[in-house]
């Protein structure tokens, strides 16, 4: 006996050490499995990590790392797509006023938008989307069963009414509906700039094409949709209750669309 303690007293002592820390890890575990179901699955390390920080967790990012890799918590794989816009038309077209300065923007400076399509067994389902590049949030959206002028301008006026504002610019790729002339006088309406990417440059609008690549590989290609009617919803539980309000963006330092708006409202 050394110091008066009992060698089977240090074990004892020591192995209820060890089970405290095996049961910090366990609880670390099931905060990680419980931020990675939230998710829908999607989140890797990185997002996974930054989720716990910002909710006051306490933890080292290669504990998280190791973790993940031990229980296989991986992110669904991304799959390619194709690009809808067609912009062989004569109609008037506008020249790139952003070249790809996509950070640092005010609120309502500056919306992007696109077009894009999803597959359902009654047929083929568009949606246009308008993003305000300030805190990346999904200002306004709308879906179709047909690509027309009328889906981006549904989409534009539902971005309008919530943001209670136009932005300063609206910035899309050259599809025929952004450069209609119905479009255009919308804009010019609110007073807004029209920018438009180059020709054949998906980086030029790379915000909503990570969007887009983000929706698909997240949610759309995970999903078989019998109806129009059942992507719809679908979408809107993706953009209103997960992507705007909980799902982390490296861009913004891991927070959320929501989060970074509040952020930006309290320092103002």
């Amino acid at each position: 006996m050394v110091l008066e303690v009992h060698r089977s007293g240090y074990y004892k002592w020591l192995k209820g050490r060890v089970s405290e820390r095996v049961q910090r890890r366990n609880e670390l575990l099931k905060e990680i499995e419980r931020v990675f179901d939230r998710s829908g699955l999607t989140y890797g390390c990185p997002r996974i990590y930054w989720d716990l920080r910002h909710r006051g967790f306490k933890c080292n990012y290669k504990t998280v790392e190791k973790l993940m890799r031990q229980h296989g918590i991986q992110p669904k794989r991304k799959r390619k797509y194709k690009s809808t816009t067609d912009s062989r038309h004569s109609l008037p077209v506008t020249e790139n006023q952003l070249d790809r300065q996509f950070d640092g923007r005010l609120a309502d400076e500056v919306w992007t938008s696109d077009i894009t399509y999803i597959e359902t067994q009654e047929g083929w389902l568009y949606l246009s989307a308008f993003i305000d590049l300030h805190s990346r949030a999904v200002v306004g959206w709308a879906t179709s069963a047909n690509m027309t002028t009328e889906l981006v301008l549904d989409a534009f006026d539902m971005a309008v009414a919530r943001r209670g504002r136009a932005p300063t610019t609206v910035h899309s790729d050259r599809g025929s509906q952004y450069a209609s002339e119905l479009f255009r006088s919308e804009l010019s309406r609110f007073g807004c700039n029209q920018s438009m990417s180059r020709k054949g440059n998906c980086w030029d609008n790379a915000v909503t094409e990570s969007f887009w690549g983000t929706l698909k590989s997240e949610l759309i290609y995970h999903e078989t949709y019998r109806t129009r009617k059942d992507a719809e919803f679908s979408i809107f539980r993706f953009i209103e209750i997960f992507y705007n309000k909980r799902r982390r963006h490296s861009s913004l330092g891991y927070l959320t669309p929501e989060e970074f708006s509040l952020k930006g409202k309290k320092v103002a």
